[in-house]
């Protein structure tokens, strides 16, 4: 390293160490007032718009052209009338704009599309007026921005979306029936238990003799029939057996006492005469039996014939 560098590394480090200063003597010149803006950070000043308005029209004249309205297709207009706030009773806001609030999206739009319309309204007269057609014919052909191929692969997304609607549209058919059939399934149960419990209700009544009806018999058709509104027979109240029965009751009789007359009494358990020995041990049957008298030996009686032979 040369000596002039070391003397500009030293004079450097010299300087630096003039320019720091201790805290005490910062405050102290804080307090004097030595320290302003800009000795430390340097302040950028704000920008000014110059509004140059010669300078301005030197430049619209410059690129201006004498072009027929046609050619240029400009209007500047203010917005149309307000229907809704004429329709409400509102007061309606200046043509200029001047009370609208910029911050107000619904209000601006609003400005935006009565100005559009506005413009459309005084446009139209005059293109008609130039012969300019301001609808599309209907053999007007544009060719697509986007290819076929992506196209058909909305296509394809747009199907493969319907068919998800669909079928969930159709399971969801599908639930609200297993619902709804379960639901049928246990108000049938449930009218049945409900019909069988009368039933035994009946059933017990009349065997305790609280009731002589025997409707419960007949089941649902009879309760079907009663609500279809076919005419019932007149109940008749029977106290005695019927005609047939009399007739066989007269014919054949009652026939007696049925209850208890198997059983013994002192005077048939002391008559022995119809009593029978061979009977009683069971032997009376044997000449009767199904297959009569074997007439071929046994197998240890022919050995033993055999035998003696």
């Amino acid at each position: 390293m040369s000596d002039l560098e070391e003397d500009c590394q030293l004079g450097a480090e010299s300087e630096e160490e003039d320019c720091e200063l201790s805290d005490g003597e910062l405050q102290e010149a804080f307090t004097k007032g030595l320290l302003k803006p800009g000795m430390n950070v340097p302040l950028e000043e704000p920008k000014k718009a110059a509004n140059n308005v010669e300078g301005l029209k030197k430049c619209l004249a410059e690129f201006k052209r004498n072009l027929a309205w046609v050619e240029r297709l400009d209007l500047t207009n203010p917005p149309a009338e307000d229907i809704v706030a004429k329709a409400e009773g509102r007061a309606e806001l200046s043509q200029g704009g001047d009370q609208i609030d910029a911050d107000d999206d619904f209000q601006r739009e609003m400005f935006f599309y009565r100005q559009a319309q506005a413009t459309v309204l005084a446009a139209l007269p005059k293109l008609n007026k130039l012969q300019i057609p301001t609808k599309r014919p209907e053999d007007y052909f544009a060719e697509m921005a986007k290819s076929d191929q992506h196209m058909q692969k909305i296509r394809k997304k747009l199907i493969q979306k319907q068919m998800a609607m669909e079928k969930s549209e159709k399971a969801k058919k599908l639930r609200e029936q297993r619902k709804f059939s379960k639901k049928v399934q246990v108000q049938v149960l449930q009218k049945r238990q409900k019909e069988k419990k009368n039933m035994m209700t009946a059933v017990k009544k009349y065997q305790k003799g609280m009731s002589d009806k025997l409707d419960f018999l007949e089941g649902d058709d009879q309760g079907k029939r009663a609500g279809a509104g076919a005419p019932s027979k007149p109940h008749v109240n029977k106290k005695g057996p019927n005609a047939k029965r009399k007739f066989k009751d007269s014919k054949f009789g009652f026939g007696g006492k049925k209850k208890g007359t198997k059983w013994n009494t002192k005077e048939s358990y002391d008559d022995v005469s119809g009593f029978r020995a061979k009977v009683a041990h069971g032997k009376a049957g044997k000449k009767f039996s199904k297959g009569g008298k074997n007439k071929r030996p046994g197998k240890e009686t022919r050995r033993k014939m055999k035998a003696r032979k």
